[in-house]
């Protein structure tokens, strides 16, 4: 492991469901309590898992219809509030920060890299949720779809995130977990690391990122990787 700053003027901007923090049973705990109000019976976490990175409405729809219960788009708003209030509730109840991330957080920022969040998740959940995992000291900036012009798969989320971070777009690394990560980057014109123990919504031959990793254990050795390519 280097010892020097050698990352210095580099940005890496990290996905945060399914790529920091392992998000998935607190989510659908809370899709299942609103399942529950309607005297619906519970997904299993192993159909809903992969819709994770896809947003509260995602999963409500999912739910509902699973359970063979009609949609009416016209009652989405209401429910989507009543999600999000009840996530708040219950965010960090089982979440928990995937293995390896915390040092390879601390390595990178001893190298002289900024790190910063691109996710999908609203920004006051994203903060609230990387605050109530202690996290929120590894990071220059957090930005949700709310604090950018275009979300993921666009590659401005992740340009605006960087610039917001304090770094140059041009010299950045996306690391994340689904096709919408791996978009963004090749959008963005960044390398992008996969993490293939998330929440991928294809097979991980098709994500199309750069390099994919197990742990976060090699996560300096593909960053090296895509750096030197």
């Amino acid at each position: 492991m280097s010892t020097e700053r050698d990352l210095q003027g580099w940005t890496i901007a990290f996905d945060l469901d399914g790529t920091l923090v392992d998000s998935a049973p607190d989510l659908i705990g809370t899709l299942n309590r609103m399942l529950a109000q309607y005297e619906l019976p519970p997904v299993p976490m192993s159909s809903a898992r992969h819709l994770v990175g896809h947003g509260a409405m995602a999963l409500l729809r999912h739910g509902f219809m699973e359970a063979g219960a009609a949609w009416d788009e016209a009652h989405a708003p209401g429910l989507f509030e009543r999600f999000i209030e009840d996530y708040l509730a219950h965010i960090a109840d089982e979440s928990t920060v995937f293995d390896g991330v915390v040092p390879a957080l601390e390595r990178l920022a001893s190298r002289g890299a900024i790190l910063c969040v691109a996710t999908n998740k609203r920004t006051d959940l994203s903060v609230a949720l990387i605050e109530a995992l202690d996290l929120t000291r590894h990071f220059a900036f957090i930005a949700g779809p709310d604090a950018v012009s275009a979300r993921k798969p666009s590659g401005a989320h992740i340009r605006e995130a960087v610039q917001k971070a304090g770094g140059d777009p041009a010299r950045c690394v996306m690391v994340g977990d689904s096709t919408t990560d791996t978009k963004a980057a090749k959008d963005a014109g960044v390398a992008c690391i996969v993490v293939g123990f998330g929440y991928n919504d294809v097979p991980r031959a098709e994500l199309g990122g750069d390099v994919v990793i197990d742990h976060y254990d090699g996560f300096e050795a593909a960053l090296a990787e895509v750096i030197a390519g």
